[in-house]
């Protein structure tokens, strides 16, 4: 039976280098979704709490002292950091997996090393150098001008629950590596993989206070105190584009900078000339990686007519052969959902989907193996005989549920493809691709791949386009959202009379 006793560990909130009980002393169970078992108690935090936190991150950017570090020193602490969490990267992974119901290789093979090599990245470019010159400038007179970037302050940063390790790395290595402090919410059901990352951080004694802190309790409590807080310089937010929208409102009070990484409907686009053994098990990567509950999925997969009955044939065919299991399982390709919640929603759409008149060639339901019955399972569902205007087709189920549309012509394809409030990224499947290249070029979205899906690079920026969010993560340019821009000029010429504003200012005082 699944555990929901107090015998749980309790873990505490992350504030000025040391552990803190709640001020209210509250708690709430975090589930692992593969058996329902209570895997901790997890702090509850209120207003004062998040406050406690806020003003910790801004004494300590205030002092200056990680702010005004040399580049280079901050670099080479943020080195040996990661090479403390990837000693005990398994102690992560096994959170990881537990709590968020990933599969074990999802979470040993893929989450957490590709966090490290991405710390890793930001480790380096915390090194790089902070001046820009600027071109020649003579007018109105000679001048030497250049650009230097300079920390924000005080970031506070809400993490989504399908990637807590990794998304959390997007967000605190940029802010950390700029000189900024951080105040890090993870979501609600999946906090164990950061609070352990937490513990690692603070066993190494590397960061001084203040710098990182980690606050767990209810969004709708802290959330809105991290947005509208003074004290607070930047929000960073990956999650629906609903809480998106909010949080720009709240942000605005005190125009803070805000980068959105938000939902997803896209785009997966075979052509006629795909290779159909890559491009079929491509498309099921695309879809239903952790269970579909990823915000650039490929769940709208679009198939010429030509190829369009032998596509579904395999496509139905290898999806079939989809192991649903335990997360611990290392045979698993489909771990649980989420929550109960989440699993009830995805069945909801579903239900919808015949109700609209699609037809489900693969029927997603929930498993009869008895090892399963207390964990949030569903198999996969496939829908034919979709139309993108439909509900199913526009919205985000953030779960196994893949719509296959069958057009005539590319310019039906792109067109369809661009017809979403959604642009975070696509997929194109071509032999050719010099014609695949011009077909991602056409496509509203942030990232494209071609003959492949889900490949997240450190090097390369990672958001959307229209409702999909508000600028990049990764690469230089992640790092350049945690920095501001501040030009100086200095003049060549110092002589007052050589001034271009003293005879336009100033003429009476000309001797």
């Amino acid at each position: 039976m699944p555990n929901h006793n107090g015998d749980a560990p309790h873990h505490n909130l992350y504030i000025n280098g040391e552990w803190r009980a709640p001020l209210a002393e509250q708690y709430r169970p975090t589930i692992d979704p593969s058996t329902g078992e209570t895997l901790g108690m997890i702090a509850q935090a209120d207003i004062e709490d998040t406050r406690l936190a806020i003003k910790a991150a801004r004494d300590a950017f205030d002092d200056g002292y990680w702010a005004q570090m040399a580049p280079g020193e901050r670099s080479r602490l943020l080195h040996a950091l990661v090479d403390a969490i990837e000693a005990r990267q398994d102690e992560i992974a096994e959170a990881e997996m537990r709590d968020g119901g990933c599969t074990w290789r999802k979470a040993y093979l893929l989450d957490i090393p590709v966090g490290l090599i991405h710390f890793r990245h930001f480790a380096k470019l915390a090194d790089m150098e902070p001046l820009e010159p600027v071109s020649q400038i003579t007018f109105p007179a000679m001048s030497y001008n250049f650009v230097v970037r300079e920390p924000i302050g005080v970031c506070a940063q809400i993490i989504p629950w399908n990637f807590p390790f990794l998304m959390a790395i997007w967000k605190m290595a940029p802010a950390l590596a700029a000189g900024n402090t951080v105040v890090i919410k993870p979501a609600t059901f999946t906090p164990l993989s950061l609070l352990k990352l937490t513990e690692i951080i603070h066993d190494t004694g590397l960061l001084p206070p203040g710098v990182f802190n980690v606050i767990t309790g209810p969004g709708q409590v802290v959330g809105p105190e991290l947005c509208t807080s003074p004290l607070v310089d930047k929000i960073a937010f990956t999650g629906s584009t609903e809480v998106g929208r909010e949080i720009m409102q709240q942000a605005a009070s005190t125009i803070k900078k805000v980068t959105l990484e938000l939902g997803g409907k896209s785009p997966n686009i075979i052509l006629e000339d795909a290779d159909l053994d890559l491009a079929i098990d491509g498309s099921l990567w695309a879809t239903f990686m952790h269970n579909g509950q990823a915000c650039e999925s490929g769940t709208r997969l679009f198939v010429p007519a030509s190829i369009y009955d032998e596509f579904i044939t395999r496509l139905v065919d290898r999806a079939a052969k989809l192991k649903l299991g335990h997360s611990s399982d290392g045979e698993t390709d489909l771990g649980p959902l989420i929550s109960a919640g989440q699993l009830k929603s995805v069945e909801e759409y579903i239900k919808l989907g015949i109700e609209e008149g699609a037809t489900p060639v693969l029927l997603g339901k929930r498993p009869d193996a008895a090892d399963l019955q207390n964990g949030y399972f569903i198999s996969p569902t496939i829908f034919t005989d979709v139309d993108n205007s439909m509900r199913i087709a526009q919205e985000e189920i953030f779960g196994p549920v893949l719509c296959v549309i069958k057009y005539n012509g590319l310019e039906d394809a792109i067109r369809m493809a661009n017809d979403t409030i959604y642009g975070l990224a696509a997929g194109v499947w071509s032999r050719d691709v010099d014609n695949a290249i011009g077909v991602a070029r056409r496509i509203q979205a942030g990232t494209v791949w071609i003959n492949d899906y889900h490949m997240i690079n450190a090097e390369a920026p990672f958001g959307g386009y229209k409702q999909s969010g508000i600028g990049r993560e990764l690469g230089t340019w992640g790092l350049k959202e945690y920095l501001e821009v501040k030009h100086i000029h200095v003049p060549l010429n110092n002589a007052r009379s050589g001034k271009f504003w003293f005879d336009i200012v100033t003429p009476q005082l000309a001797d």
